[in-house]
């Protein structure tokens, strides 16, 4: 153990890839496609679609609709096959050149060779693709893009130290644990997009820099955050750590130990906000009529490893449309489940309603508590465990009646509250999904209950991915 995080010496190549296999239990089959392959359409995850000779089909990455390709075969299944481009014959007019360097190796854009509007038009398809197969006929879609390409602000990026005592920092590989090693990320918001190369210089100059295990970024209205994930202490690159803290002008903390780190910050711990603007939600003046003692900038504390959207423009757009939609007015009660630090309660709150908002984490509960005090704001908030049936029951049946309900669930969805709701018929329901499909299941369990889709917007919050976030708007049909 005496040589624990340090620099060991550089050992000679084995000769073995370290790929040797792919997630998902096949190995990997190299193989070319007989004949070229005409790109037919863009599957949920933005890879091109084709069907080989003998019709099976053949997902290939980074292809888009209309191309000819030549493909190599890189994992093969009893179903379909995954490949990607040897040789491209001709080029879809949507194909732009990615603006990351990285773009070809890394696992993090994988949509920067379709043109940006093209991107979000294949999101909006995915949606009313997804909801077709659950008979579910969608209207008009609204879109909520951000103007900026430099969105994100928060990233996690990896450090390794390889066999030869190289130190690398980046994201993963498509499909794989490898990391790639990065000089810059296209997508950082300026102020971690700044700290890259000077993290790369002082990782290089640690004395034990297989210690860190990965490294935190996140940047608020105004201040910018360094998260260190460490085994343990090390005194002499800790000294080194702070002189970086200090030169970069950030707040420093290393999460410390190997089974339970303990989050340690070098200096005094900053106070983290994020920040709402109640006139860009459309509730200036709702809020002054009121007559609450609210101010016309909502604060919301939260602490690192709290959920916070990664694009602050996006998150913005996205309340505000929730707002629109439910129209919120002083004596109504409202429902927020899965309600995080109240980034929907809290501005559903400033416009006069009663919000009682549901989180499963107790440290959450007493985030929402402490962010509704400090804007004077009328929401309560309790612990429960969301994904319980008969939990769900007995919270509907004690909040009943109920004007509005709100749900933000994780990527497993909701599926035992759009169960639940039906009994109840509450009024209007806004469901915000981060993943279509799941959605679309809950979507039709409400279908299902008597409720309608009345309204539906697609949030473009990660340029350059195929991910997304869909907000739905459902009335009871009475």
């Amino acid at each position: 153990m005496a040589m624990l995080g340090k620099r060991r010496p550089p050992r000679p190549a084995s000769g073995h890839s370290g790929l040797a296999r792919i997630p998902g239990g096949k190995a990997p089959v190299q193989g070319d496609a007989a004949a070229p392959l005409v790109i037919e359409r863009l599957a949920h995850d933005g890879r091109g679609v084709s069907h080989d000779a003998m019709g099976k089909t053949v997902f290939v990455d980074q292809a888009l609709p209309g191309e000819r390709v030549e493909v190599g075969v890189h994992v093969t299944r009893k179903r379909f096959d995954e490949a990607h481009i040897k040789t491209r014959l001709s080029s879809s007019a949507l194909r732009v050149t990615p603006p990351c360097a990285h773009f070809a190796q890394c696992g993090g854009c994988n949509l920067q060779h379709l043109e940006i509007n093209a991107q979000r038009s294949h999101k909006r398809d995915v949606v009313t693709a997804l909801m077709a197969r659950q008979g579910i006929e969608l209207g008009a879609i609204t879109a909520l893009n951000g103007s900026q390409e430099n969105y994100r602000r928060r990233a996690r990026l990896g450090v390794k130290v390889d066999g030869q005592g190289k130190v690398m920092l980046g994201f993963r590989a498509p499909h794989s644990h490898r990391l790639v090693d990065i000089t810059q990320c296209h997508v950082l918001v300026p102020e971690l997009q700044a700290l890259i190369m000077p993290l790369r210089q002082l990782l290089t100059a640690l004395e034990a820099p297989r210690l860190v295990g990965h490294i935190e970024l996140l940047a608020t209205t105004d201040t910018t955050v360094v998260l260190v994930r460490q085994l343990k202490h090390h005194a002499q690159d800790s000294a080194r750590w702070q002189a970086f803290a200090e030169a970069q002008q950030v707040a420093l903390g290393a999460w410390l130990g190997r089974e339970t780190p303990a989050l340690h910050w070098f200096s005094a711990a900053p106070q983290l906000y994020e920040t709402l603007e109640l006139k860009a939600l459309g509730i200036g003046q709702a809020i002054f009529s009121a007559g609450t003692n609210a101010k016309a900038t909502l604060t919301l504390q939260f602490s690192p490893g709290d959920f916070l959207q990664v694009n602050g423009e996006v998150n913005q757009k996205m309340v505000a449309q929730v707002v629109a939609w439910l129209t919120p007015e002083p004596g109504q009660q409202l429902l927020d489940l899965f309600a995080g630090i109240g980034n929907f309660s809290l501005p559903l709150a400033a416009a006069g309603t009663h919000v009682h908002a549901v989180e499963g984490n107790p440290a959450m509960v007493e985030r929402i508590i402490a962010n509704a005090s400090h804007n004077h704001l009328d929401v309560s908030a309790q612990q429960a465990d969301l994904s319980n049936t008969e939990t769900v029951y007995a919270l509907l049946q004690e909040r009943s009646p109920l004007d509005a309900l709100v749900l933000d669930p994780p990527r497993s969805g909701a599926e035992a509250i759009c169960q639940a709701i039906g009994r109840y018929k509450i009024p209007r329901v806004v469901y915000i999904s981060c993943d279509p499909a799941t959605l679309a299941r809950d979507a039709a369990h409400l279908m299902h209950a008597g409720y309608r889709v009345k309204q539906v917007a697609v949030a473009d919050m990660f340029l350059h991915t195929a991910h997304m976030e869909t907000l739905m708007l459902f009335e009871h049909g009475g």
